[in-house]
């Protein structure tokens, strides 16, 4: 087995830990007491089945939707209708739930990346209402996150400049550093730590690797994930290596 870290939650299979995303969602929203709910989406096939089940009938009716404002971890640079795009994704994955007009932020892939850029990072300093993070009041209420075979989240890669940034809470990706490699758009580690609750979502036989090197102390991107409250990693038992 893996060694894993102190914050980790193993689950029998992708559903399972898709459900669990999906319960804890319910609960976060049902303790609030807040006006407005900030959840940040992450791409892949976990979360694209979590997307589906909170549509579903097991969840569509328990979560107040008119609170609730979806943003976006990272995109590629590419029209919301193309298949590539996490912002087209999240749509087809939430079919007809019941999600207000202007309450799914998309992150822009007009003009050019670094102005798309700009603009999202202005679309989070207005939903927040100020420019500079503070500890005691999270950006999100929850964020998702991912873990790519090569040890990225979020689209920042090994090696690549946004995974220094820590001033900006967007910063544009160029050059990808995994297929498709096309340029892309990310929030930053202060952007993402900005969290009441942090949720990895890790599923498939091909996250031991990444897992093992973070185990072993390799300097990667996940291993810098961090949250101002809670952080827990849902893995399946394929990713923690149980078979």
């Amino acid at each position: 087995m893996i060694p894993l870290p102190n914050n980790a939650e193993i689950f029998p299979d992708a559903d399972s830990v898709a459900r669990a995303a999906a319960d804890r969602l319910v609960a976060l929203c049902a303790e609030s007491r807040q006006e407005r709910i900030a959840v940040c989406l992450s791409g892949g096939s976990t979360p694209k089945r979590l997307y589906a089940l909170l549509a579903g009938p097991d969840h569509v009716g328990a979560l107040p939707w008119e609170r609730l404002h979806w943003f976006f971890g990272d995109d590629r640079f590419v029209p919301w209708t193309d298949e590539a795009s996490n912002m087209h994704m999240a749509r087809t994955a939430f079919g007809n739930a019941p999600i207000p007009e202007g309450h799914l932020h998309g992150i822009p892939t007009d003009g050019t990346l670094d102005a798309a850029a700009s603009v999202y990072a202005k679309t989070l300093r207005d939903f927040y209402g100020a420019d500079s993070l503070d500890p005691a009041r999270p950006l999100f209420d929850l964020v998702l996150l991912g873990l790519g075979e090569d040890g990225h989240t979020a689209s920042l890669f090994p090696g690549k400049p946004a995974v220094d940034e820590r001033e900006a809470w967007v910063a544009a990706v160029p050059e990808a550093g995994l297929s498709p490699f096309v340029p892309r758009i990310t929030l930053t580690f202060p952007a993402l730590a900005s969290s009441r609750q942090l949720l990895v979502l890790v599923t498939g036989a091909g996250k031991r690797e990444p897992l093992t090197h973070i185990a072993g102390g390799e300097d990667l991107p996940a291993r810098h994930i961090s949250s101002t409250g809670t952080l827990t990693w849902l893995l399946d038992r394929a990713a923690a290596d149980l078979g």
